[in-house]
């Protein structure tokens, strides 16, 4: 056989399942039916979320008397790091763990990461379930297989590609999610339809609007409670809510299956995120002191990774316009559009930060390749390219 008639067959997307509106046990029941098909499990389950959830609190119990060994997890960018995954590795040779082990997430974005993570490299890769508990971890973090921690203050500059075996989407989770993760989720799900639109794109933009709408009625206008004013929001829109995650699920489970590296396709999910991982490592150095806006309630304290990435979409199409125009004097439509889509959501994407402040974080960009960054344009809603600039290009065109 010659070299090149071998071929390597990539790792597909194995499975993932959505679960509709159902806030009853079926849902957990079905989701209990299917781990007991593995024989040696073993959970990590973000601590916080095990206080605030009934559903991950009832989970925890099924895995009990399954007999699976659980462990808390502190879900933060802070501990987000190589010590925390060799911890994770610690405990799990402390319980015996072995290369039939499988490894259960359930939390956000950050515990899907260092499970993944641990799994990838724990005896050079085990097999690892996503239970994805947020918004932004449903439509996006929890699927297809990238996993990463940060180190020195760079975000996920360390990771591995692994697919889980599988990704148990339950809308129902979010009913405990605090209303700011809800909508660094939401920007997370119109840059998905950014990129493959299919008309939920201003399904979804109309969606957060009323959203927001209701709940600045009811708790700025009325003085409603603030938590119960917003789950009730949720449950009025979950069907419209459940629709749009398996939407927005089927787009990234189609780009990974079809790119599983992110050689070609994969590149355009990194739509506004060059950006905002410099905007979130900048954030992390000076203590989020530009963020600090107390006279406008709609922008908080620091940000999540939701809100740098709303920011980064503002910035990438700024860029956009810069690239594919000549004159740069003409009106920047389509940054105008998303702007007051997010504005209108309350998602915070004002950019304290300049390019040029961005600029020596945005080089040590781990899609940086040959002194170029992959950098994700969008021409309108749907229609998204990949455009090799260097920082210094990026510089110019933007000043």
């Amino acid at each position: 056989m010659k070299p090149q008639d071998i071929t390597y067959q990539p790792e597909p997307v194995k499975s993932i399942v959505i679960v509709g509106k159902d806030r009853n046990s079926s849902a957990g029941n079905y989701l209990a039916g299917l781990l007991a098909s593995y024989k040696h499990l073993y959970a990590f389950i973000d601590k916080q979320l095990m206080m605030k959830s009934r559903i991950v609190r009832d989970l925890a119990v099924d895995l009990q008397e399954m007999g699976c060994p659980m462990r808390a997890v502190e879900a933060t960018e802070e501990a987000k790091t190589m010590d925390s995954v060799m911890e994770m590795c610690s405990w799990l040779m402390e319980k015996g763990a072995d290369r039939d082990a499988v490894l259960v997430a359930v939390g956000g974005g950050i515990t899907t990461d260092m499970v993944g993570f641990t799994a990838g490299i724990y005896k050079r890769g085990v097999r690892y379930v996503n239970v994805p508990s947020t918004l932004l971890a449903q439509v996006d973090a929890a699927l297809g297989g990238k996993s990463g921690v940060n180190f020195e203050k760079y975000k996920n500059i360390l990771g591995v590609i692994r697919q889980p075996v599988i990704t148990f989407i339950w809308p129902s989770l979010l009913t405990s999610l605090p209303r700011r993760d809800f909508l660094s989720g939401a920007a997370e799900m119109l840059k998905t339809f950014m990129i493959e639109d299919g008309g939920n794109y201003r399904k979804a933009a109309d969606l957060f609007f009323d959203m927001s709408s209701e709940y600045n009625m009811e708790v700025l206008m009325n003085g409603k409670d603030e938590s119960k004013t917003w789950a009730g929001i949720m449950k009025k829109h979950m069907d419209t809510l459940c629709e749009l995650i398996g939407a927005a699920a089927d787009i990234k489970a189609g780009v990974v299956s079809r790119d599983p590296f992110e050689k070609e396709e994969r590149r355009k999910l990194n739509l506004g995120h060059t950006f905002a991982h410099a905007i979130e490592t900048l954030a992390q150095r000076d203590g989020g002191e530009r963020f600090q806006h107390p006279e406008d309630p709609r922008q908080p304290q620091g940000v999540t990774h939701g809100e740098a990435v709303a920011m980064g979409l503002v910035l990438a199409a700024r860029l956009a316009d810069r690239y594919f125009r000549k004159d740069k004097n003409d009106p920047t439509e389509l940054e105008g559009m998303i702007s007051n889509d997010l504005w209108d959501s309350d998602i915070p994407c004002y950019c304290p930060y300049t390019v040029e402040e961005m600029a020596e974080t945005m080089k040590k960009d781990k899609k940086a390749e040959g002194g170029k960054i992959h950098f994700v344009l969008p021409k309108s809603v749907g229609d998204v390219v990949t455009v090799g600039l260097t920082v210094e290009e990026v510089c110019r065109l933007m000043a």
